[in-house]
């Protein structure tokens, strides 16, 4: 049986939200409904619009477990918020940053592009060490200044212990930064407990909310330490006097929020999030692990299909694999056409069940591969 907030197509089989995700049933209709509204209204009701952009703040701030609202930025994706960082730090000739080789090229370009500040990106190889997370301290010295990392690998599956990278980095006085696209919106997350200086994430993937806005959380202590890259009409503390001579930067992360914001965005991903927190982080985290682990455990079961994804205890909802006989182009081919939406990733195909895919429907996708000659 669907699950009444997502009906989709009785032909398909949706395991991509770790690429791009549909949108729940709420979310449509509150696009229609905002769409209807201006539409026949203009911006007579901003002021309720603006009341939904700090609904979305509030929200955030539930699914980050973050302080304050202040310290949450609505910003266009990932990629924005962490070049934020990297051209936001005072950098000096000989520091370096720390990383893994298995990073998005959103958490990589904007590092690897300050080399013309004599900046070193240092990536580890994360299964070089007895953990991932030893594998990152190893590359740690008196130059490190700040860790970025992804909180689960897109093309692994492989999910990072943030706990105790937060404890390290504030022990040893290093900055910490985590790309959280692949955990926001499928497992519980924390910036508090991970002594995170700075976290991002688009909402277009386990948030199930649209492309084009994303999630900037910055610490007090990080944001202090950011020169600011863009300015604009929106980043001034009294926002709505435009004749704000002399003006002042916004004391909160609203300061990188710098020109006019994407209301159409704001009121498709705060729905999407209010199904997120109506369902409870817990247990959606629940489920998507569940899920996880189903695909998991038939796969191995399977003689002809290997899995690749890390069976570590720290567990994501991300499952990679390769068939034994067909390559993974023809494999890719073959679930596309079966109408199982998943994505060619890393060295096989990878798999990306949310808490409201069935055990019914996961088993339908072993039994195509089961027929798979």
């Amino acid at each position: 049986m669907q699950h009444p907030e997502f009906p989709l197509n009785d032909n398909l089989i949706y395991l991509n939200h770790a690429a791009v995700a549909p949108w729940p049933k709420r979310t449509r209709d509150a696009v229609i409904a905002f769409a209807e509204q201006n539409c026949r209204y203009g911006s007579h009701y901003y002021l309720d619009w603006l009341a939904k952009q700090t609904e979305l703040r509030h929200q955030f701030k539930q699914i980050l477990n973050a302080p304050s609202t202040d310290d949450i930025a609505l910003v266009k994706n990932t990629s924005e918020a962490l070049s934020f960082v990297a051209y936001g730090l005072p950098w000096h000739k000989g520091d370096n940053i720390v990383t893994s080789n298995e990073e998005f090229p959103s958490n990589r370009l904007p590092w690897q592009s300050l080399a013309d500040q004599g900046v070193e990106l240092r990536q580890a190889d994360l299964y070089s060490a007895e953990t991932p997370e030893e594998a990152l301290f190893a590359l740690v010295d008196e130059r490190t200044r700040l860790l970025t990392i992804s909180s689960i690998q897109f093309a692994t599956g492989l999910r990072m212990n943030l706990k105790k990278i937060g404890e390290f980095c504030l022990k040893h006085q290093i900055l910490f930064c985590v790309d959280a696209i692949q955990s926001v919106g499928a497992v519980q997350f924390d910036v508090q407990e991970y002594h995170a200086d700075f976290a991002m994430a688009d909402g277009h993937k386990w948030l199930c909310g649209p492309e084009g806005l994303g999630v900037f959380y910055c610490s007090p202590t990080g944001r202090a330490l950011l020169k600011l890259t863009q300015f604009g009409w929106h980043m001034m503390q009294d926002t709505h006097n435009y004749e704000n001579k002399p003006w002042q930067i916004n004391d909160t992360a609203r300061r990188f929020e710098c020109g006019s914001p994407n209301m159409l965005g704001i009121h498709a991903l705060s729905a999407s999030l209010s199904l997120l927190l109506e369902t409870g982080m817990d247990q959606v985290e629940a489920l998507v692990l569940r899920n996880a682990d189903y695909l998991r455990s038939a796969i191995k079961q399977n003689s002809r299909l290997q899995l690749l994804s890390s069976e570590q205890s720290l567990k994501s909802g991300i499952v990679v694999f390769k068939h034994c006989e067909i390559d993974n182009a023809a494999l890719y081919k073959y679930l596309q056409e079966q109408g199982v939406v998943c994505a060619l990733r890393g060295l096989g195909v990878r798999l990306s069940a949310h808490f409201y895919n069935t055990l019914p429907e996961l088993a339908k996708v072993m039994d195509l591969l089961q027929k798979l000659h």
